[in-house]
């Protein structure tokens, strides 16, 4: 478990957090990235992404978001939706922020980091947490995968700090176009700056090639338009 580091949330709970590095990073140079999970946890599917983006010179950080409901390192089922609901049922958007913060200065304080250059992204549930984070942190931009229940905090767009890329699947069953409209009226409505997009031929999940619902074409596609958006946001 040499890759992961204990981070002290304001709340008093211990939260376990899967890091990348890059190989060749040197000073206070690399972008930071704040990687939020599926509800399936930060399973291998997760640390794959966040050893992904190292490669391109991210430092990445993805918390254990059940960690107040769930033991270090889990993961769940993608074939049992079941293992999974209790943890995601209790978490509340005051202990995501808080998550969020420990990760956030983290990254500020990692000695490879650039803290003008901190990112996130997260996919599924992570994808609603990724903009929540853009809405309680100064960063850069946020990317934002199928998000699920993003409605639930689509009135916070007011408060975005930086850009934000959304990703959608036009085949997606579990996420309706009125939850999509509700996040990107509200962006309108706060003048934000935003790209929204919604691949027709990709379902929920395509990003994960652990799914059955992987999409090879709408994930590479879906990966060179994020790490050019990362990179047009980067000071």
């Amino acid at each position: 478990m040499e890759k992961y580091v204990n981070l002290k949330v304001a709340d008093g709970t211990d939260m376990e957090a899967y890091t990348a590095i890059p190989a060749d990073a040197l000073g206070r140079n690399a972008p930071g990235l704040i990687l939020l999970q599926e509800a399936f946890g930060v399973n291998h599917h997760i640390r794959d992404v966040a050893d992904r983006f190292a490669l391109q010179g991210y430092v990445v950080i993805a918390p254990e978001l059940y960690h107040r409901t769930a033991p270090p390192y889990f993961e769940g089922d993608y074939t049992n939706f079941e293992t999974i609901k209790p943890h995601a049922s209790a978490m509340t958007i005051k202990d995501n922020e808080a998550d969020l913060k420990a990760a956030h200065h983290w990254l500020r304080h990692y000695e490879l980091v650039n803290p003008e250059n901190i990112f996130s992204i997260g996919y599924c549930m992570g994808g609603r947490i990724s903009f929540l984070a853009n809405t309680c942190l100064p960063l850069s931009a946020g990317v934002s995968y199928y998000s699920g229940n993003i409605a639930q905090v689509a009135e916070r767009a007011a408060s975005v700090s930086g850009r934000h890329l959304f990703f959608w699947g036009g085949l997606d069953k579990h996420i309706g176009q009125d939850q999509i409209d509700t996040v990107i009226k509200s962006m309108d409505a706060a003048g934000k700056d935003y790209i929204n997009v919604k691949i027709s031929y990709a379902d929920h999940g395509f990003n994960c090639d652990e799914r059955a619902s992987y999409n090879e074409k709408a994930a590479k596609e879906a990966w060179a338009l994020t790490l050019a958006f990362f990179k047009n946001n980067t000071v």
